[in-house]
């Protein structure tokens, strides 16, 4: 029955639900402009500091989105972007930053981590372990208005604007989302499947959702990463 109950509330798409998906993953398993997942978040306080973690699996070598955060005023509020293989793309207030050098394992899971604080600007981006370089991104910029996150695809406007060519192909697992800069070790302790505190703003563990089109829950296979 519990089962049963759980696929009927997956099934009514328009309706936001909250789960608990632990060792579960949205799989995105065709190419559309269409198909999506939208998390809630109660945020509406202007924001000047991002973490997000998650985690990903997929074979394609395209453009595909990964996370996508809009306000009102900027779609790309804190978007990040995969345009080819081995790079991975930053956008904050719609100014983009490539970073180069970091693990992009195809057909394996990679876990993802990216902090972003405006008093500084610094920005850093972690894979599988390994991190970028800091960097400066939009120091002083606040994300104001009441957030539109997608999972799936990138939003070319509020809430919508999809394009089938930057749509995410695979699986996504393990998002949380904070409005601070998480400490080293708390990432580790994330990338290594360790206890870790979950997000405040989006936490896996009790997420609000809805999903739209051929968006599937399946049983994660992830198996815990080694740090290096």
């Amino acid at each position: 029955m519990e089962q049963l109950l759980f696929l009927m509330a997956l099934l009514c798409t328009g309706h936001a639900i909250y789960q608990d998906l632990s060792e579960r993953t949205f799989t995105f398993p065709l190419a559309t402009g269409a198909s999506h997942v939208k998390l809630i978040t109660s945020a509406q306080q202007p924001i000047t500091a991002l973490t997000v973690c998650m985690r990903f699996y997929s074979s394609q070598t395209q453009a595909q989105t990964l996370f996508s955060l809009a306000v009102p005023s900027e779609s790309n509020a804190f978007l990040l972007y995969k345009p080819s293989v081995g790079v991975y793309r930053l956008h904050v207030q719609g100014t983009a930053l490539d970073i180069n050098g970091l693990p992009d394992d195809k057909d394996e899971w990679n876990s993802v981590c990216w902090t972003w604080d405006s008093t500084s600007g610094l920005t850093v981006l972690w894979v599988n372990g390994k991190r970028s370089a800091r960097k400066i991104l939009e120091q002083k910029a606040t994300l104001i208005g009441a957030p539109s996150i997608i999972l799936g695809q990138d939003q070319d406007s509020y809430g919508g604007g999809f394009d089938q060519n930057q749509s995410f192909v695979g699986d996504i697992s393990d998002v949380h989302l904070w409005d601070s800069v998480i400490t080293p070790c708390e990432i580790r302790f994330y990338m290594e499947g360790n206890t870790f505190t979950p997000g405040n703003l989006l936490n896996w563990k009790n997420l609000q959702y809805s999903s739209t089109g051929s968006v599937y829950v399946e049983k994660s296979d992830f198996d815990k990463l080694k740090c290096y």
